[in-house]
């Protein structure tokens, strides 16, 4: 049996928020990691699949032996267990990722079988093992997060009726909060100057507590002259702030439907466009004006994708993450399959976070699309 501990790290050597690939045994089919950031642990629940086999340090509660020991509650100690997955869940919200399953290998005192969840955190090492191949797509997953160093990009929406902070994310958009408020008209200029500054006050505050743990480029956008205002205000009360504002941009909608509008029209393309979302959005955004023109160079669903892949005229295939994750092991060879049949053929393949307005967009087209180099009548 191969053994798959791992040593820890000093805190100088995970300082570094991406992944970090420790060792890559494909033939023995394992994989070390270091999850550094909360994307990190988005990319692992996407590649963690039931009956994989996931090994980590954990605290496991340990009985007392003995024929004659009273009954109390065992002590949790650190223990090094293989668990043998049958759920993994991915917490949004918490930032937390969990793997359920039985334990496949343990220290002598903790019973093989019995049933344990690990709770994968950041920084902490793990090795994830595929008794089938790893996926070609894992593999550029794996590696591209090991590459990137994604930097955040802070979002306001701001405007007469409240306000809208957001964070992107490798995966989509976390809305921190959403504020309503309504100020007095043009008319009442004295009552509107004074509760626009109170109101101006209580959006810097927000910002500040978002923008202090990542001290990220912000982007302000609104409808109407309300974000202009703000951006200057910035600059008198919290010059700070003020210097990490890249860019003051219009937008038609209120609120965080704001947020999704500077995304999908591309008004932030300047600030944002080596983030992943912007590039996935994109895509989608092409995919459906194609198919609003009704045009022959698109196509979308299973059946119709895969006859197009056979032709060699996907330039790049887009799948759901939900696709892949929640499909049977059947269906999804089935999808790695074709997924390797448009690589070898020359196409591109690209896998859409559903946590994201375009990706639900896909989802409703069937999960599945292609951007086509060539028309085709189907």
């Amino acid at each position: 049996m191969v053994k798959y501990d791992i040593e820890w790290l000093s805190n100088s050597e995970v300082g570094v928020k991406i992944l970090r690939i420790i060792e890559m045994n494909l033939k023995k089919g394992f994989v070390k990691v270091i999850p550094g950031a909360l994307d990190d642990l988005w990319h692992l629940y996407n590649m963690i699949y039931k009956d994989d086999e996931v090994y980590a340090r954990t605290k496991r509660e340990i009985k007392p032996d003995g024929k004659y020991a009273r009954p109390r509650r065992g002590q949790r100690i650190p223990v090094f267990v293989g668990v043998k997955v049958e759920k993994i869940v991915w917490d949004r919200l918490l930032g937390r990722l969990r793997v359920h399953g039985t334990i496949c290998e343990a220290p002598e005192t903790v019973p093989i079988g019995a049933h344990h969840t690990l709770n994968i955190a950041l920084n902490k090492p793990l090795t994830i093992v595929k008794r089938k191949k790893w996926a070609q797509h894992h593999i550029e997953r794996l590696k591209r997060a090991s590459k990137t160093s994604e930097k955040p990009i802070t979002i306001i929406a701001i405007d007469d009726e409240g306000y809208a902070i957001a964070t992107t994310t490798q995966y989509g958009v976390e809305v921190k909060l959403e504020e309503r408020a309504k100020l007095p008209g043009k008319l009442e200029a004295e009552k509107r100057s004074a509760a626009k500054k109170d109101f101006f006050r209580k959006a810097l505050s927000s910002i500040r507590q978002v923008w202090t743990a990542t001290r990220s480029p912000i982007a302000i956008i609104g409808v109407g002259f309300v974000k202009n205002d703000f951006a200057k205000f910035l600059n008198d009360e919290a010059m700070d702030i003020a210097k990490s504002v890249v860019d003051v941009k219009g937008v038609n909608n209120y609120g965080v439907a704001g947020i999704y509008e500077a995304l999908r029209s591309g008004v932030l393309l300047k600030t944002m466009k080596h983030t992943r979302i912007v590039e996935e959005v994109k895509v989608i955004e092409e995919i459906l004006k194609r198919l609003g023109k009704n045009e022959s160079n698109v196509a979308y669903g299973f059946d119709d994708v895969e006859k197009v892949a056979e032709l060699g005229a996907v330039e790049t295939i887009v799948l759901a993450d939900t696709m892949l994750r929640k499909a049977s092991d059947e269906k999804r060879l089935i999808l790695e399959e074709l997924m390797k049949t448009v690589e070898q053929k020359g196409g591109k393949i690209m896998i859409v976070s559903t946590e994201h307005e375009a990706g639900v967009k896909l989802v409703a087209l069937g999960g599945i699309a292609a951007l086509l180099r060539f028309s085709i009548r189907q």
